[in-house]
């Protein structure tokens, strides 16, 4: 018996929501796992710029990330099309340029409106969208977007009377931008044959590259990458960061994706500092145990419950069948390329 294509393309899309609901889970470990990194390697390098150890951790991730999967992927490297040189290049480029604009403009600007002015790209994807291909967000999906506005906005502890538009601000609205770029990238129809494994490879050698100049500039010796990584805590941290959070989260972002429209996966990853903030919760506390360090759990409270009810809300009305068929009016049904 034939199934339906429409219902394959439902399974599909459900079964794709699911994975990149994984994916923030992942992206989300990060964030506590970064922040005990650090907290471990000053002491063995006493001194150290931010902008060094930052760099570095960076570098380290997506070059081993790169690596690791080159081993899965070099019988076919020399299969690598140009236009999948392309498309990693292009990802690493919105993907790279983001963090390290999202990272100073942290420097400069309130934690709390940092956090909300990120998340921008579930704004910035349906407006895109509206005025390049004329498509405008379905009732389902702008009901989610308030709902994650307002979760984000709780969450962070975000007051528009504090809003001031400063270089922290306008740094952190160019990498909301650029981290549309990169969603946006997955799901043009120009790369809509590419294959996530492949494609990946280059994205994580050229994120890794883009991290060079920063460390020449930055690095207080030669030996100094060696050192702060020279403890088994410290090495282990950057071991769950390259394969969890970096080889794990993007491989799946890449493979899955585009069988979601850019509106729904923008929503879908405003999970993540909901899943983070939940982290911090208990996480600190193993890690502090594992480095010998002090980096105290944080605590459950009512903006926290509420923000994150809020983007959790939304994710599970963007999951639910209602106003399924308005929404599949609204952005067709997709076939990506299939496979690795």
């Amino acid at each position: 018996m034939t199934v339906p294509r429409v219902q394959t393309d439902s399974v599909q899309r459900g079964k794709a929501m699911r994975r990149l609901s994984l994916c923030t889970l992942l992206w989300a470990l990060s964030f506590p796992v970064m922040k005990g990194l650090v907290l471990a390697q000053q002491p063995l390098l006493p001194g150290a710029g931010s902008w060094f150890l930052t760099s570095l951790s960076v570098f380290c991730r997506f070059g081993i990330a790169g690596v690791l999967l080159l081993f899965f992927t070099a019988r076919r490297m020399e299969t690598l099309t140009w236009r999948e040189v392309e498309q990693g290049l292009v990802l690493a480029g919105f993907g790279g340029l983001g963090i390290l604009f999202q990272m100073d403009g942290l420097s400069y600007t309130a934690a709390s409106t940092s956090a909300f002015l990120t998340q921008g790209y579930c704004i910035f994807i349906p407006i895109w969208l509206a005025l390049v291909n004329h498509h405008r967000p379905s009732v389902k999906q702008g009901l989610c977007i308030a709902l994650v506005v307002g979760g984000v906005a709780v969450l962070a502890g975000w007051r528009p009377g504090s809003m001031k538009i400063g270089r922290g601000e306008l740094e952190t609205l160019v990498a909301a931008l650029l981290f549309t770029g990169q969603i946006l990238t997955l799901e043009h129809p120009r790369y809509a044959r590419g294959r996530p494994l492949l494609f990946t490879t280059v994205m994580f050698a050229a994120m890794a590259a883009l991290c060079v100049p920063v460390l020449w500039a930055t690095a207080p010796s030669a030996a100094a990458g060696l050192q702060v990584f020279s403890t088994p805590a410290t090495a282990g941290m950057l071991a769950v960061l390259v394969t969890a959070c970096t080889l794990g989260a993007y491989t799946i972002m890449n493979r899955w994706q585009p069988f979601v429209s850019a509106t729904e996966a923008g929503l879908i990853y405003c999970l993540e500092p909901v899943l983070a903030s939940l982290l911090a919760l208990f996480l600190p506390f193993y890690l502090s145990h594992w480095a010998r360090m002090d980096y105290p759990n944080e605590h459950l409270t009512t903006r926290l419950l509420l923000g994150g009810g809020l983007i959790t809300a939304a994710n599970i009305l963007l999951q639910s069948r209602w106003r399924e068929a308005e929404a599949s009016c609204v952005f067709p049904a997709k076939a990506p390329q299939i496979g690795s």
